[in-house]
């Protein structure tokens, strides 16, 4: 049995001696959720971030050997399968499934060619590899090795991507992860396509839209992203939320895979880049017969580093300083006009799940108080002088609470609205104490500090440790959705200052 409350995830693949994908990578990712990693060993692989060099597969024999050693001692939450390299191996590991784990979520990485380019698969396994589907609960494959199985060429653009997918999922009764990575475009899409009886053309289709990453950093993101998966299916998430919880934290990943610097090739992906431990709180909670200190503060203090990041950020210093030029703070207010809209809609979510009257009146007023005189008050300050167009970090703040109100969990909604309380508090202060009479941005500053605000910030906290409370099993998740909207207030500050504002649509001040 693995840690009370931690799931148990094997990975069955091949290895990484420099660290970024195959094994390595999983036992990474799957620690990033809370998980219990496992690994069996399908190759022995000498690479590095700039390719292969050499591939050892041990006999079939050994791998059964190792396989029958998990099963037989320990409980398996989920299983997630990446390399196998040739038939007989792929052969052993359906026979394997078949036989030992029978009912068990199993999420297939189809790894056939690596980043480099590298092939990784041997010709005459695709077929086992397709028939191998047929034992899977989710499949994600790239674009060139959806191709591969579905025999045919890989798709040249999303939409064909999409009906390449509904054919190999209602083939194999297989739901299908399909990644726009390898597409030409500004935006990096998935989907989930499923069989639905009664959905056109037998199919059901869930875009995950997202801004693409601009990284060369791209080593083991196929292994990363699968076993994240694997490791939410198995801590009871939906699919489609797994699905959707797993690409945002791969996109954080990949947004802070500098700070690792590996390599002269494509480097690692940063796992642990938004990650609140191996441990979760919801584990804690059970193992240690309580918590030793309020959930949310224990999220509090693992969004130190991103909170500090905001504070001594160039935007939040130019408007202290009253250096920030005009146009970039109208552009500021403008896209946070468009951002408070949609905020106000995912307040009124979170009142509809409230667990009683008082708690609704609560996100009810706080919906209304965001449409009708925040959101007001920046568009009178603009007056139509700033680009109206969402910038991609408004996009995709707005994005990660939908997805939030989409899984119907009320903890999960509290915790990813609450940064919006939290930090904003605490950045307005800081702004607060910034002003002077002869301050370009006196007047806003003085917005700032309001004690109303500071408490509602407090009701916020208290409702969300109500919420973590009542659902320890929701906390990791919620723990997450914190962590992932504190990043995105600190890249929503950026934005106006880190950005070109012609490439954002704001035209130059006269």
């Amino acid at each position: 049995m693995s840690a009370p409350g931690v799931s148990a995830v094997l990975s069955i693949a091949g290895t990484d001696p420099s660290g970024g994908a195959g094994i390595q990578a999983d036992l990474k990712s799957i620690a990033a959720h809370g998980g219990y990693g496992m690994a069996v060993v399908t190759a022995l692989v000498a690479q590095n971030t700039t390719g292969v060099r050499e591939v050892h597969l041990p006999p079939v024999d050994f791998l059964r050997a190792q396989l029958d050693a998990v099963s037989d001692d320990v409980r398996l939450d989920a299983v997630k399968i990446g390399m196998l390299g040739t038939a007989s191996v792929v052969a052993e590991v359906a026979d394997w499934l078949r036989t030992s784990a029978v009912g068990v979520p199993v999420v297939l990485d189809p790894v056939m060619v690596a980043t480099s380019g590298d092939r990784l698969l041997e010709a005459d396994a695709e077929s086992a590899v397709r028939a191998l589907l047929t034992l899977a609960t989710v499949v994600t494959p790239n674009l060139p090795e959806l191709g591969i199985l579905a025999a045919e060429p890989p798709a040249a653009d999303w939409p064909s991507a999409l009906a390449q997918a509904g054919r190999v999922a209602r083939a194999h009764g297989v739901t299908v992860l399909v990644k726009g990575g390898h597409l030409e475009s500004g935006s990096s899409p998935d989907a989930l396509v499923s069989v639905r009886a009664d959905a056109p053309d037998g199919v059901d289709v869930v875009e995950l839209p997202a801004e693409r990453v601009r990284t060369r950093n791209s080593h083991g993101t196929g292994c990363s992203l699968s076993s994240a998966l694997a490791t939410l299916i198995a801590s009871g998430e939906t699919v489609a939320v797994a699905a959707a919880l797993a690409k945002e934290w791969l996109s954080e990943a990949l947004r802070r895979s500098e700070e690792l610097d590996v390599g002269r090739g494509r480097g690692p992906v940063n796992h642990f880049a938004g990650s609140l431990g191996t441990l979760s709180p919801a584990a804690r909670l059970r193992a240690g017969g309580g918590v030793r200190e309020p959930v949310t503060s224990s999220w509090w203090r693992d969004t130190e580093t991103v909170r500090r990041q905001t504070e001594r950020g160039a935007f939040v210093r130019a408007l202290a300083d009253g250096s920030l030029a005009p146009e970039r703070f109208d552009a500021y207010l403008a896209q946070d006009a468009i951002y408070l809209d949609g905020y106000a809609d995912v307040l009124a979510a979170a009142a509809l799940t409230a667990p009683d009257d008082q708690e609704r009146a609560f996100w009810a007023d706080a919906a209304v108080q965001c449409r009708d005189a925040e959101m007001q008050l920046h568009l009178s300050r603009l007056s139509g002088r700033a680009a109206a167009r969402p910038w991609p970090t408004t996009v995709a703040y707005l994005d990660h609470l939908r997805t939030a109100v989409a899984t119907g969990s009320h903890l999960r909604v509290s915790a990813a609205v609450l940064p919006c309380y939290w930090v904003y508090r605490d950045i307005g202060l800081l702004l607060h104490e910034a002003r002077h009479p002869a301050h370009p941005y006196d007047d806003w500053l003085a917005t700032y500090g309001d004690a109303g605000f500071d408490e509602a910030t407090e009701r916020a906290i208290g409702y969300a440790e109500r919420a973590a409370a009542a659902d320890p099993d929701g906390v990791p998740a919620a723990g997450s959705a914190f962590y992932r909207s504190t990043a995105l207030e600190r890249d929503f500050f950026a934005a106006p200052v880190e950005r070109d504002l012609r490439e954002l649509g704001v035209p130059p001040a006269r």
